[in-house]
């Protein structure tokens, strides 16, 4: 299990990088950096499928399309509104609403096995609405009248990115914790197969012009964040989030990612070379505390189980 929370924890480090690409990598637009980071990240594993070992053979075909769907629309669709939202909202607020995930899953859970009074969820939920409201508020009140309604447009690119996450998740942790489950290198990538040809689809929307008019800086900058995302930021934290997955019950992964929120928030005010406004961190403790006490919550009645079924 440690294996599996340390792959957890690493894939969160990662993955919050997503949360400054955008904007780190200006005059170049998230569509570029779609393109590039999921254009290496399937080149990556195509060059590792040299290898017979890595080649994902004897799949069925169902699962082949599941392999190829999670990466390209499951990668690129969430790095896509990730991307939007952070450009459109700035640093606070997508970390804030992505990080309400774990809770969405533990409700999804719940849904399914009614393991926990719904009352019991009242408490989480209000810390969780009532932190993001914070954060979100405090964004707008302060933010120039034109630039309102740029911040709703990355709250609602935001809320995209999560369900996108959410519906990955379920899918991915029902696929490698089954009986037979596949190799992780091998899953890893087909998920980068997937995510590359969907990036292709995104190649209209490339910044071609930028090629001639973009300083030498400028593009070395835009290659190196390229490198950066596509070999760790995908390829490798896809397997350590295939090997946490498969090492850990989908309730204590999804907790996890409560650090993508974390590594998120910092990044962020480390490239605006900020600390926190009061309001950003009276709100991120508060869902903080929410997500928390919703793993309390959840917790509890598992431990239950566990205990009666070792008596």
């Amino acid at each position: 299990m440690l294996l599996g929370i340390v792959a957890g924890l690493t894939t969160c480090a990662l993955w919050g990088l997503t949360f400054i690409a955008p904007r780190a990598i200006v005059p170049f637009t998230a569509w570029d950096l779609t393109i590039a980071r999921y254009g290496i990240f399937g080149l990556a594993c195509l060059l590792l499928m040299a290898d017979r070992r890595f080649r994902p053979v004897g799949f069925a075909h169902s699962r082949l399309l599941i392999g190829r769907s999670l990466g390209g629309i499951g990668y690129v669709g969430y790095f896509i509104s990730a991307a939007f939202a952070v450009q459109l909202a700035g640093a606070a607020v997508p970390p804030v609403v992505i990080g309400t995930m774990p809770v969405f899953l533990a409700i999804i859970a719940n849904i399914r096995e009614r393991s926990t009074p719904w009352n019991a969820l009242a408490l989480p939920l209000a810390l969780i609405a009532i932190g993001v409201a914070i954060v979100n508020a405090a964004t707008i009140s302060t933010a120039d009248g034109a630039d309102t309604p740029s911040i709703l447009l990355g709250v609602l690119a935001s809320t995209m990115a999560l369900v996108i996450w959410i519906a990955y998740g379920l899918a991915n942790a029902a696929v490698m914790r089954s009986a037979d489950a596949p190799d992780g290198l091998q899953w890893t990538g087909l998920q980068g197969i997937g995510a590359a040809i969907g990036s292709l689809f995104l190649l209209p929307l490339a910044s071609f012009d930028l090629l001639n008019t973009a300083s030498g800086a400028e593009a070395a900058r835009f290659v190196a964040w390229a490198l950066l995302m596509g070999l760790a930021g995908s390829w490798f934290a896809t397997w350590c989030w295939v090997v946490a997955s498969r090492r850990l019950p989908l309730a204590l992964a999804a907790q996890l990612i409560v650090a993508e929120t974390i590594f998120g928030l910092a990044y962020g005010f480390m490239f605006e070379s900020r600390f926190p406004s009061p309001a950003e961190m009276i709100g991120a403790v508060l869902q903080f505390a929410g997500v928390c006490s919703a793993i309390a919550v959840f917790s509890r009645p598992r431990t239950l189980t566990a205990i009666q079924e070792a008596t």
